[in-house]
This record gives structure tokens, C-alpha cells and sequence, in this order.
């Protein structure tokens, strides 16, 4: 029998506090892009009782997809905003999802991430992170952002840390290696990045900012 909703509330509320847990259900969190980084992220942020995401990506899953992707091999050729959301209210299903599958560009942006208070950064081509990272720092100041850079190779998990740029800004990853190191891109590593970028949010939610 599936819990009610008040069941889950007490379980989160008992894991994270009454107040934590009130921050984290109001909250609205984006994730652009829902491969590696997005999808792991989304889970992390459903699983902790997160109220809303608004999750943003053009593409279909992929078999290329499967080894570091929150997706199901019998999901192949949907688009990842329906296969994410499928999964996601498996594992949270009071969540609000607002799916849009679309290719975030400076046209729409301000559309898609109107409602956020946390915008998640999650793409894979260096082109698409920098624009989404100027537009929310240019345009939306009043906005958290939390981006990746560097999750590729056989590095050391222990390289992946997470950096306060400024005051509403955190890098995630090592900030170096990038997939054309030819190392290619490994589930658990990639996973690292989006825990990162998951517990970032979690604790701008909780009043928790690195120095």
C-alpha cells in the first residue's frame, strides 16, 4: 500500500527536523539538463522532500545513457522529462514536477526559471553551461545557482569538492578534467558531482553556506 502523504512528511521531518523540512517542501529548485548530473541531482532532491522541480531538457533516453543516468533500459527513446518524472513520483509521489522539454536558451530562460529559487546547472557542453551561468548571474541576482565543472576521468573522488564563487554562486566538481581527457565518464564519479550539487542545495535550503 503506497504512504500517504502525511507519512512521508513525518519520516522526513523526523530524518531532517521540523524546520529543515518546512524550507525544503516550499522550496522550487531547477535542474537544466537531465542527463548524469540532472538526473542523479533530481532523485538526491526528491528523496530528501524537496516540493517542486522544475525539470528542463530536450533530449530522449539513450542505451548511451544507462551506465550513469537515472533511467530505465525499457525507457529508451522516451524523452527524459517523461522518464524522469516516471521515476521520480515512484520514489516521491506527493512531489510537484514541472517538466518542459525544451533546450534552455537566453530566449526562454527567464520563463522556464521565473519560479526557482535555486536553479541547478547540469549540462554536459561547455557552450550551454556558460550561458545558463551568465544569464542567472546577469539577469536573475536574486537566484541560487549551483553548477558543475569537472566529473570526467579516473580522478580522485576525493578532487570533487564544492566552492562558494560568490555570495548566491557554488561550483561543483574538480574543475579540471572535461570528457575530451579521453578518460570518459564514469557512473560513480559523475555521481560524486551531483551529490555535491544535491547537499549544496540542501543546505542553502537549511541556512548552511560554505565559507
Amino acid at each position: 500500500m503506497l504512504p500517504t502523504k502525511e507519512e512521508f512528511q513525518e519520516v522526513f521531518e523526523a530524518r531532517h527536523g521540523k524546520a529543515c523540512q518546512k524550507a525544503f517542501s516550499a522550496a522550487t529548485v531547477a535542474v537544466c539538463g537531465l542527463g548524469g548530473l540532472g538526473s542523479n541531482i533530481a532523485v538526491s532532491l526528491a528523496r530528501a522532500g524537496i516540493g517542486r522541480l522544475i525539470l528542463i531538457d530536450f533530449d530522449r533516453v539513450d542505451i548511451t545513457n544507462l551506465h550513469r543516468q537515472q533511467y530505465k533500459a525499457a525507457q529508451i527513446g522516451q524523452y527524459k522529462t517523461e522518464a524522469l518524472c516516471e521515476n521520480l513520483r515512484e520514489i516521491a509521489p506527493y512531489i510537484d514536477l514541472c517538466p518542459h522539454t525544451a533546450t534552455v536558451c537566453e530566449s526562454n530562460a527567464a520563463a522556464l526559471l521565473k519560479e526557482a529559487d535555486i536553479v541547478c546547472e547540469a549540462f554536459d557542453r561547455a557552450e550551454a553551461k556558460a550561458m545558463l551561468v551568465n544569464f542567472v548571474l546577469e539577469t536573475m541576482p536574486e537566484k541560487y545557482l549551483v553548477a558543475a565543472s569537472g566529473m570526467a576521468g579516473f580522478g580522485s573522488p576525493n578532487a570533487i569538492r564544492t566552492r562558494k564563487v560568490t555570495s548566491r554562486f557554488y561550483l561543483c566538481g574538480d574543475g579540471v578534467s572535461d570528457l575530451a581527457d579521453g578518460d570518459g565518464l564514469f557512473a560513480p564519479r559523475v555521481m560524486l558531482c551531483a551529490a555535491h550539487q544535491a547537499q549544496t542545495v540542501l543546505r542553502i535550503l537549511g541556512g548552511q553556506y560554505e565559507p
